[in-house]
């Protein structure tokens, strides 16, 4: 899958680039990928910029959520 093919979400996690191979860890990006995407879709849709900035610190926090993640996930005991 090609990056311009990605949703906005599935950029922001690097949904293509798992390199190791781990299902458990793309799997993870994918379900973090879809709800950045439902919180970008609200913060394009929203008239309140509260409501907005709460969506823009949301997918800030997934995003470092998701990298915690994969650490753990990868961690080699």
């Amino acid at each position: 899958m090609e990056n311009q093919n990605l949703s906005y979400g599935g950029k922001l996690v690097g949904l293509n680039n798992t390199p190791t191979g781990n299902e458990i860890v793309y799997q993870f990006k994918k379900n973090v990928a879809a709800k950045i995407d439902t919180l970008n879709d609200l913060r394009a849709t929203s008239e309140s910029q509260e409501q907005k900035r709460l969506c823009s610190v949301a997918i800030t926090e997934l995003e470092g959520a998701l990298l915690w993640a994969v650490k753990a996930l990868t961690f080699d005991k």
